[in-house]
């Protein structure tokens, strides 16, 4: 009789070796030597995600970057590729410093935390992870091939494993073998050993001051928050999902580039922050001894949060249908002050917060009728931008802005709807200066009406620039995109070539917009420029875009986009007494930042606007092409745009002289 236990063994022999050893990956996100964020999930499309462990100085891995980047050319879009570091000696500086010295051409990502290797079991460099994402199990780990070991290396690979391993998940079938062996540098996991430690972290004195800095101001009782962070057992129930969203960095919303300019009132969490969080809940969240500190939260209740306004002005009602796209409203209210009054902070409270998108407030002297003028009005004296997560701005010390007794406040009202009828009355709370401030401050616009991004593109970059025609003081910076922004920055261009990075926000997040204010105010010399570059994801992997077939241009609607970069900022020279503000020069900077696509300080005729360009090319201009470039340069425009308010100027006096002779 024959035995049917060699069949068996097979059987189980394959799917040991196959997908017993399947290990399921949880979503995270970490940032590359350059600060570019990258999500695991992210890739869904692809087949699967190899992630290579690498350490500074390996020579391992430094030998197996060339069989690796043949392997990406081999299998195409078909596969991600990444590094991933997760050793405590390599910093994001010696970590850039490697891939230049070796010309690696992967992203690197940076486990500073260390909080991702831990999960991922890794230990040495060398090892590559291949991640199927039908369902983001680890289907292989061990090295690339037999070529490269301890002291050896030949010029050819016998054994395949990571090709075999992808072919493999690419044609649905199991791994034949999913763990080897890796040679590589060991390295480092201290506090894989301290699971004991991580149990005694104290709630009571080390995560609840954590909750409290960062998270309790928005998850409190009517708060902006989902859920309440009202007592221990609301932390424990929520454990799993706070490690969620430190993991992919969704919590706190604050993403930036800490490496750069000091941000006041930063709201991110710390490198040590995240590891104690997340070793705390991995741990299971122990409760320990003493009182609970969050027992004592209270309901957010004051109605201001900086406290009684010096004025509060109400916005008319508004019905926001339950569907639909809303156009923007330009409501406009009599300002009801008798005096003229310096401006220190204002606060903006939407009645309904889930219909508001944004809100702008401005003020201007005289009134202004419902019109294609009221669409700018808001600009005229600008006093601030609310959006989720900036609903108030206090000025910097010193500083204000004069609003002029009568003429009309106006607001620019962006409302979405979200499927239910609702009605709308924003408020507005404006706080004084007792007396005139030192420094008149003011708000300018870096903007991009010319941006064009391609259907499916994934990084899709705009830059615009404004420059300063005198050296001036930059106080905060508002980056503002719709659902493709993605990333986001402002950097300093100076008169001698070199460029100071200001913010990075690596995660930009259309669901919080944030004002960010410089703990040092930032001076630039006359003739610099501020530069604002955003990244657009216009893929079908981007679960925000309402269409990824579409090619998107400059709109005020969400489904558009926009390059945005908002600043506060004051004239070095001029003073609340003594301005030395040149408004034509202001919007001309402006408008050639927003259209001077090459950065060459010029207009060419293929960046003019459409009737600009006409009269350009019909020798309309000619006159004030003074150097006869073919494109026209800043001064050159002002003196045709002062010729022309000239001839308008004319007109209107000629109009109005025949109008009285008429009569």
């Amino acid at each position: 009789m024959r035995s049917i236990f060699p069949g068996i063994v097979i059987l189980l022999s394959s799917l040991f070796s196959g997908y017993a050893f399947a290990e399921p990956v949880e979503n995270f996100r970490l940032l590359d030597q350059e600060h570019t964020s990258h999500e695991l999930y992210y890739h869904k499309d692809a087949k699967a995600v190899v992630l290579m462990v690498t350490m500074n100085g390996c020579p391992i891995v430094r030998n197996l970057l060339p069989d690796l980047r043949d392997i990406r050319a081999q299998f195409g879009d078909e596969v991600e590729f990444k590094l991933i570091n997760s050793s405590l000696q390599d910093i994001y500086k010696s970590i850039r410093q490697e891939v230049s010295d070796f010309g690696i051409d992967f992203p690197v990502l940076v486990d500073d935390s260390q909080l991702i290797g831990e999960v991922l079991d890794l230990s040495r460099s060398g090892e590559v992870l291949v991640i199927d994402t039908d369902n983001w199990n680890i289907v292989y780990r061990g090295p690339v091939n037999d070529r490269v070991g301890y002291e050896t290396q030949r010029n050819e690979a016998k054994e395949h494993y990571l090709v075999d391993a992808l072919n493999a998940v690419i044609e649905g079938k199991s791994v034949e073998v999913s763990k080897r062996r890796t040679f590589g540098c060991l390295i480092n996991f201290p506090e894989r050993q301290q699971k004991d430690k991580h149990a005694q972290i104290s709630y009571t004195d080390t995560i609840v001051p954590i909750l409290k800095e960062r998270c309790v101001s928005c998850h409190r009782p009517n708060g902006i928050g989902p859920w309440a962070m009202t007592s221990y057992e609301m932390i424990q129930g929520f454990s799993p999902m706070i490690r969620e969203v430190i993991r992919t960095r969704r919590m706190p919303p604050w993403e930036v580039d800490t490496s750069l300019a000091d941000i006041h009132n930063a709201r991110g969490l710390t490198v040590e922050e995240r590891k104690t969080l997340v070793h705390w809940i991995e741990a299971g969240s122990p409760r320990g001894e003493g009182e609970d500190p969050l027992l004592a939260v209270k309901p957010l209740e004051e109605e201001w949060p900086l406290g009684k306004p010096d004025l509060i002005v109400e916005g008319p009602a508004f019905t926001v249908p339950a569907t639909g796209i809303i156009e923007y409203q330009y409501p406009a209210i009599p300002n009801p002050l008798d005096r003229d009054v310096w401006v220190r902070a204002v606060s903006i409270q939407p009645g309904e917060t889930k219909a508001v998108h944004h809100v702008l407030i401005g003020t201007s002297e005289q009134e202004i009728p419902l019109g294609e003028q009221r669409l700018d009005a808001v600009f005229k004296n600008y006093l601030m931008g609310y959006a989720p997560g900036a609903e108030s701005y206090v000025y910097p010390e010193g500083t204000g802005v004069l609003v002029k007794a009568g003429g009309q406040i106006h607001l620019q009202m962006h409302y979405t709807s979200y499927g239910r009828e609702s009605t709308d009355v924003t408020k507005v709370a404006l706080y004084f200066h007792d007396k005139a401030p030192t420094y008149n401050l003011r708000q300018q616009v870096v903007i991009g009406y010319d941006l064009q991004i391609p259907p499916g593109e994934a990084r899709h970059k705009e830059r615009a620039y404004f420059e300063f025609d005198q050296p001036a003081v930059i106080y905060s910076l508002f980056p503002h995109a719709h659902y493709r922004g993605i990333e986001t920055r402002f950097d300093i261009h100076l008169p001698d070539g070199k460029i100071e990075p200001l913010l990075h926000v690596p995660r930009y997040d259309f669901n919080w917009q944030h004002t960010y204010s410089l703990a040092e105010p930032v001076r630039v010399p006359a003739r610099s420029r501020l530069v604002h570059t955003s990244v657009y994801d216009n893929s079908s992997a981007n679960p925000a875009n309402p269409d990824a077939t579409r090619r998107v241009s400059w709109g005020l609607q969400s489904s558009d986009e926009m390059l945005y970069g908002g600043f506060f900022f004051r004239w070095e020279k001029g003073t609340s007494e003594n301005s030395v503000h040149d408004e034509l020069n202001f919007e001309i900077a402006q408008f050639y930042g927003a259209l001077d696509n090459d950065f060459d300080g010029v207009l060419a005729t293929n960046e003019m606007p459409t009737g600009l360009r006409r009269a350009f090319n019909a020798g309309q201009l000619k006159k004030f092409d003074t150097n006869k470039d073919n494109a026209l340069s800043p001064s050159e425009y002002r003196a045709f745009t002062e010729y022309r308010l000239g001839q308008d100027a004319k007109r209107q006096s000629s109009n109005r002289r025949s109008a009285t002779n008429g009569n």
